[in-house]
């Protein structure tokens, strides 16, 4: 059993502890949306996680008993449930059932009994919910952020400001790919956590200076700067592309030609690039 945060104070609002069969995400989701209704209120809320022995059943009520506490359930399992209910009844703990009036419906409507199989759910969602992961990782690690975590990364996009590192990184992430993204600033040295990175899932991100330039004064527009600036000089452009390549050179990257390219295009050629090595390092072992 699983239990997330520490059992509160004798003072205090009495604590409201989640029961589940699975990760009780779901519930914990709900009983959250419903304190923001009492925003001056601060009760704790008690994670018990993966609930699937009796005995963690009647640990939980007899916690709640010495506590004042609510128990708020998503058991899927009727033999846990009903313990659970008929338990809380005699110890006079209040427990509220957030599946089972719906199953009971449910499967008085379709005419089959429910499998109550914990974290189903998430089974057969799988694939969205590894994909709402790899977004925020992206989210986590644009920009530079969080250096420590780049070797979780499958992906690393390296380049200058505006060669497209976010939007790249973003549509890598929706379909499914880690993704990590570094910025090159011509006035500091590169990050040395980049060059510790296996250089096989690090891509370098080039571009024309002129398509550049054009970038970088489209994004001066909407920033409302117009007018000359180093950022938009040609002759600093020039440099920074120049500084880049040796960047990806001194650490033996890849190099992807993102100009003039749909966002899908270069995706597919990193895909493609990253795809082939990861075959390559499967044959190796």
């Amino acid at each position: 059993m699983e239990i997330r945060d520490k059992e509160p104070r004798a003072t205090g609002p009495p604590p409201i502890y989640i029961v589940s069969g699975s990760t009780g995400a779901s519930g914990e989701q709900l009983v959250h949306t419903v304190l923001a209704q009492f925003p001056e209120s601060r009760a704790p809320v008690i994670m018990v996680a993966h609930v699937r022995q009796m005995e963690q059943i009647e640990d939980v009520i007899t916690r709640a008993a010495a506590t004042g506490g609510t128990v708020v359930h998503t058991l899927v399992d009727a033999r846990l449930r009903s313990a659970l209910i008929h338990l809380a009844q005699e110890r006079n703990v209040a427990a509220i059932d957030l599946m089972g009036d719906l199953l009971s419906r449910l499967s008085a409507v379709l005419g089959r009994e429910p499998v109550g199989h914990p974290g189903l759910y998430r089974q057969l969602r799988q694939d969205y919910f590894e994909r709402v992961a790899t977004i925020e990782f992206a989210m986590a690690h644009d920009d530079g952020k969080n250096p420590l975590d780049w070797p979780l990364a499958e992906i690393v996009l390296v380049g200058v400001s505006r060669v497209g590192k976010t939007p790249l990184s973003m549509y890598l992430s929706v379909l499914g790919w880690k993704v990590a993204n570094v910025p090159l600033v011509m006035e500091l040295s590169p990050p040395p956590e980049l060059f510790q990175l296996d250089r096989r899932r690090v891509i370098g991100l080039s571009i024309q200076p002129g398509q550049l330039l054009i970038h970088r004064r489209q994004r001066q527009r909407r920033l409302g700067a117009p007018g000359p600036s180093a950022y938009t000089d040609p002759a600093t452009i020039y440099e920074e592309i120049e500084a880049a390549r040796q960047i990806f050179q001194r650490g033996g990257f890849s190099v992807i030609d993102v100009t003039d390219k749909p966002i899908e295009t270069s995706a597919d050629e990193i895909i493609e690039l990253i795809t082939q090595r990861l075959k390559a390092e499967a044959r190796k072992r």
